[in-house]
């Protein structure tokens, strides 16, 4: 796909406005829920003084010192976000709705990237495939929302190596050392549920707040008779295999399977996470992701 030039603030014409103000509010919610508390920057040490917060007591510099040593964060001015992008030749398949896996992605990227431009916030982005990893650090500011906007829709190609999340996630793990606000877009049957994927999404949760982009993957078998299917992976399928009920109901039950597991890895470790099947779908579905993210800290 060819990249094509894109106004950030663009977006607010293919949102109705009330939407749009419930997304602005609910990241102000964030905003102030990732603030509090340790999920500030680290300023200096300073002495402990009656009213201190016990809990920020530094334990060695109070055993080097002799006495109370307290660790003073400072209030950040922005909620830092990171986009944590899948760009695996996976994603360049079809979603239910007719367009790519990358276009649906990419409208969920817009709309994070919008909202984090209109309230001045910074935008990171970790994006690859098992073969490289692009690493942005957050700024804010619309000319680079945009700039990540555009590296991910160069990254995704039907040419691109295969998807690798837990590769993306460990990288999202070094890289923000904020308290930040992740978002997670790949597809429904991604990380790959294993002990790796769980503790890198379970070192991610203790410090960040977590959010995750399902893009569903298009049931061959609901397309017309005749349609020239391709599997990125496989190549062509043959028609009579997409017209076969046992098999087609086998590979269902497989494909419903391995969604499962991934939504019960993601709930055991408190993500929240999301389905999406169409870009349509992408501002109510943030807004439900946003709300359910802001009651859970």
């Amino acid at each position: 796909m060819p990249v094509r030039s894109r106004e950030i603030h663009a977006l607010s014409s293919r949102i109705q406005l009330p939407v749009l103000r419930k997304l602005l509010s609910i990241m102000d919610g964030h905003h102030s829920a990732l603030r509090h508390g340790r999920g500030w920057e680290f300023m200096d040490l300073a002495p402990y003084q009656p009213g201190d917060d016990v809990r920020e007591i530094d334990w060695a510099a109070t055993a080097r010192t002799g006495s109370p040593i307290i660790k003073r964060h400072e209030a950040t001015a922005n909620l830092q976000v990171m986009l944590v992008v899948d760009t695996g030749r996976e994603m360049g398949a079809l979603a239910p709705s007719g367009e790519t896996k990358e276009e649906v992605a990419l409208a969920a990227c817009e709309a994070i990237a919008w909202l984090s431009a209109a309230r001045g916030d910074q935008i990171g982005l970790v994006a690859g495939d098992d073969k490289r990893v692009r690493f942005m650090p957050a700024r804010s500011g619309n000319a680079h929302a945009e700039t990540v906007l555009r590296r991910i829709e160069e990254d995704i190609t039907l040419g691109s190596p295969h998807s690798d999340v837990p590769k993306l996630l460990a990288r999202a793990r070094t890289v923000t050392r904020r308290r930040s606000l992740i978002v997670i877009v790949t597809d429904s049957t991604q990380p790959t549920p294993s002990r790796e994927s769980d503790d890198l999404i379970k070192s991610l949760t203790v410090r960040h707040q977590v959010i995750q982009v399902c893009v569903a993957d298009v049931d061959p078998t609901s397309l017309e008779k005749g349609t020239d299917v391709v599997d990125v992976n496989e190549g062509p399928l043959p028609d009579f295999l997409l017209r076969d009920s046992q098999l087609a109901g086998e590979a269902a039950n497989v494909m419903a399977a391995r969604c499962a597991a991934v939504t019960q890895m993601l709930d055991r470790r408190g993500v929240i996470h999301v389905d999406v099947s169409s870009s349509e779908d992408i501002p109510r579905a943030l807004m439900r992701a946003l709300e359910r993210g802001v009651h859970v800290r």
